[in-house]
């Protein structure tokens, strides 16, 4: 009777008092959480109670192992078990806190301070940061598990001995990903990109949307991703929208005819932006910049807020001045214009220098086409 209570006990025991510690913990973050909400920092941490629970159940099955007398024949390997479980769910406990620690920090900062730059060249820091607190606690985590192993241990002592061989040669071999680490961590806390920012790479227009150690992922304007490694961004130059202030200034292009009446446009693109919410009101202007022998080319100059807002202007003022000029004035749109051929007068078989009596075509003169 002993050797069935004796597991049961400790066992179920075990069990239980871990689901009833953890409902505790639980219910306690939640009122916490619930009296405290100016802080996420609470609900937070309750994305930690699987692996508290596993630490709770593996060290108290880990001690109590003994004394249950159950499968003693497998004890050693049970043991064994019940470490790794103890260490991992330990590693995923530490990831689940330090991420609580982390995203409270940088939403306290982003509750304090306006500046948008600023807060997406913070969120951009510490979602690195997270990265490599993820990557250290795991490294060290399976270190920890391959030391538990005798084995291991024995082998350590030619490990370490051929430490500087072996990292020489992960050295050269991992080049290519240990640049990009270290260009992630100087796109990090070098303020050169971040998350959220809009930049235009290889002629792509989009918005940067996750930088990790070794990647970045830019998504454009119609939904695509380009992913690009971040040592592209330490090597080569790119326009990045979003550095300094937000502030964006925008150029309209039209060709039309010389007759177009400037004036009059210049008055037009005064009224389309008093009815363009994007425009924010700074400047605009609209000015004669090229000609050529058919049109002339002007310019409007219109600003806006950020990136989004002067694209929505310039598609405005595009569309609403071609459809006013076609509308009210349209001699103003471009024209190809022909004409006639002009003969020279007549003026006697001595003085054209032909011997028939006609005036030779120029040169530059073309034949009756119509006229346009």
């Amino acid at each position: 009777m002993e050797n069935v209570l004796r597991p049961l006990i400790v066992v179920g025991g075990s069990l239980l008092l871990t689901l009833v510690i953890g409902w505790a913990t639980d219910l306690l973050l939640r009122k916490a959480d619930a009296r405290h909400s100016e802080t996420p920092m609470w609900g937070l941490l309750r994305r930690g109670r699987i692996p508290y629970m596993l630490v709770l159940c593996a060290a108290m099955l880990r001690g109590a192992y003994d004394e249950a007398r159950v499968l003693e024949r497998h004890s050693a390997g049970i043991g064994q078990t019940l470490t790794l479980v103890l260490i991992g769910a330990t590693a995923w406990l530490v990831i689940r806190i330090a991420a609580a620690i982390v995203e409270t920090t940088y939403t306290r900062y982003a509750r304090a301070h306006h500046d948008a730059a600023r807060v997406r060249r913070v969120r951009t820091q510490v979602t690195l940061i997270m990265r490599v607190v993820a990557a250290t606690v795991g490294v060290v985590a399976v270190a920890a598990m391959l030391l538990t192993f005798p084995a291991m241990r024995a082998a350590g002592a030619s490990l370490l001995a051929s430490a500087g061989i072996l990292g020489i040669v992960a050295g050269v071999a991992a080049q290519s990903t240990l640049s990009n680490m270290f260009a992630g961590l100087q796109i990090a806390f070098g303020d050169m990109v971040r998350i959220g920012d809009t930049v235009v790479v290889d002629g792509e227009w989009g918005t940067v949307e996750e930088i990790t150690l070794t990647f970045l992922t830019v998504r454009t304007w119609d939904e695509r991703r380009i992913t690009m490694p971040v040592s592209y961004f330490t090597s080569k130059p790119f326009e990045n929208w979003s550095r300094g202030t937000p502030q964006m200034t925008g150029i309209v292009f039209w060709h039309v005819d010389h007759t177009a009446p400037v004036e009059l446009m210049r008055e037009r693109l005064r009224d389309i932006l008093r009815g363009c919410p994007a425009w924010d009101g700074r400047a605009y202007g609209l000015d004669v910049t090229d000609t050529t022998p058919n049109t002339m080319q002007v310019r409007a100059l219109v600003t806006a807020k950020d990136a989004d807002d002067i694209w929505t202007v310039r598609v405005t003022v595009r569309e609403q001045m071609l459809r006013w000029l076609t509308e009210h004035h349209p001699y103003a749109l471009p024209r190809v214009n022909t004409a006639d051929a002009v003969v020279l007068p007549r003026s006697g078989s001595s003085s054209n220098g032909n011997g028939n009596g006609t005036a030779p075509r120029r040169a530059h003169e073309t034949p009756r086409t119509g006229r346009g």
